[in-house]
């Protein structure tokens, strides 16, 4: 499980790195760029690349952390992918981390520990019987569906945002399951079963799908109603496809009042850590940043 884990954190620290990154270079693009201007731009930007050497390193790190570790303790995991893109965008962007965004991170990072040490999932297995994919994708990509299609048909804001982000959440949490259960096929069969089974193509789907909804949800309205919503919603479904689908246990009894209470902390770490204009500055430097912030920041693009 350490070992796993382990993965999993290199995994969302490369992620945000390549995020911060493709913004970085996004940003270095003249406004007067045409969209194939844009593209021969990002084409010959080693910040650019640099970003996407990140998110492909992020992808491989979570494909090995989800083969040597169980769905419902690794996912959760990525949540440090927020306070990570922090302090990464704070040395890109040269962004000033106020007292409230360093307390945030703290309560993310502590409050992550506690949950996982406290429910440590354990057990499993690596392959789902056929039977129950079909439930599952049928459950699960119709709540992604029905959110996705009631973000859209609302205007710019708080409720556009939050649906959005929720479905590419549900997104990535089914593109993980997916994963996992590929990856298991992989170890067990071999490079040819892996390329033959319908899992590999789904996951590649469900995951290009869900990076299409985020970044509706990013441009649809603050990162206060996106960010949590994508971030807590992952961990969540995860968590429940980890218990369900691949029949991991989670301990029970008295570790719930510790789990319940690190669930807490972090649930309040990642709410407070997305209304602070740092982050903002950070992760979205399009968005205009919240006007509530414990300091001031300053920012040099």
């Amino acid at each position: 499980m350490i070992v796993a884990v382990m993965f999993a954190v290199l995994a969302a620290g490369s992620n945000a790195m390549g995020t911060v990154l493709q913004r970085r270079a996004a940003l270095e693009v003249p406004d007067s760029s045409a969209r194939l201007g844009l593209v021969r731009h990002l084409l010959h930007s080693p910040v650019w690349f640099g970003g996407i050497v990140g998110v492909v390193c992020s992808a491989l790190f979570q494909a090995l952390a989800l083969n040597a570790g169980t769905l419902a303790a690794v996912q959760p995991v990525f949540i440090l992918e927020l306070p990570l893109a922090l302090l990464a965008g704070s040395a890109v962007f040269r962004v000033r981390v106020s007292r409230r965004a360093w307390l945030c991170v703290i309560c993310i990072f502590v409050g992550l520990a506690v949950a996982l040490f406290s429910a440590f999932p354990s057990g499993g297995r690596s392959q789902v019987p056929g039977v129950w994919w079909a439930p599952t994708l049928a459950a699960v990509g119709g709540a992604g569906a029905a959110l996705a299609l009631a973000g859209l048909r609302r205007p710019r804001g708080l409720a556009r945002a939050a649906c959005l982000a929720a479905a590419a959440a549900i997104g990535n949490a089914l593109t993980a399951a997916l994963v996992k259960s590929a990856m298991g096929t992989l170890t067990e069969k071999g490079a040819a079963a892996f390329f033959l089974t319908w899992q590999t193509y789904t996951f590649a789907a469900v995951g290009s799908l869900s990076i299409f909804l985020l970044g509706y949800a990013m441009q649809g309205g603050p990162m206060i109603a996106s960010q949590p919503a994508l971030t807590l919603g992952d961990a969540t479904v995860s968590f429940c496809l980890g218990v369900t689908l691949f029949a991991e246990s989670p301990r029970r009894g008295l570790w719930l009042l510790p789990a319940l209470l690190g669930v807490a902390l972090l649930g309040y770490g990642v709410f407070a850590l997305s209304r602070t204009r740092c982050l903002v500055k950070c992760v979205n430097p399009d968005e205009d940043a919240p006007q509530r912030d414990g300091q001031p920041v300053t920012a040099t693009m």
